[in-house]
């Protein structure tokens, strides 16, 4: 797996990752939107053919950092594409003006949950039918945040 930093005339294989992790997912010219936005950046992961497998899309504002969206490829997660594209962004963020992260993820998406509180997310919020899943009808959302200025929990609470 390879990480690059995300161009405009990378809205393309954004929305191929995307479109594999979300349905609906986003499309090239929303990628080319955002990115054209200020504070935004993005990482994208392709695998060993070069076909893109995972993103994420950030937003630094004043000292606060967003994940706007993240998505690995079904047939790519479980398999550290996530925690990288989770791990470039809050290093980039640290490095900069960020001092906080925040996010929020479908209650009923465990995996993620899971990936989120390994690198040191805490449940800070609810958000009433935030998601819209079409027949499935709206599903909440955690808002999960981050201090930027502190390691990961450990899994480990002793020690």
């Amino acid at each position: 797996m390879r990480l690059s930093w995300c161009v405009p005339d990378d809205a393309p294989a954004m929305a191929e990752a995307h479109a594999q992790a979300f349905t609906p997912g986003w499309r090239e010219d929303e990628f080319e939107d955002l990115l054209d936005g200020e504070g935004i950046f993005g990482l994208l992961a392709r695998d060993d053919a070069e076909r893109p497998v995972g993103v994420i899309l950030c937003r630094i504002a004043a000292d606060e950092m967003e994940v706007l969206t993240v998505g690995v490829s079904p047939l790519a997660r479980r398999s550290g594409v996530g925690k990288a594209l989770m791990e470039g962004a809050l290093t980039t963020a640290a490095q900069g003006s960020a001092k906080t992260c925040f996010l929020e993820v479908a209650v009923d998406n465990a995996g993620a949950i899971a990936l989120y509180q390994s690198l040191g997310f805490e449940r800070s919020g609810l958000r009433k039918a935030y998601y819209d899943r079409g027949p499935e009808g709206f599903h909440d959302a955690l808002v999960m945040r981050r201090p930027l200025n502190a390691p990961p929990a450990s899994p480990y609470p002793d020690r």
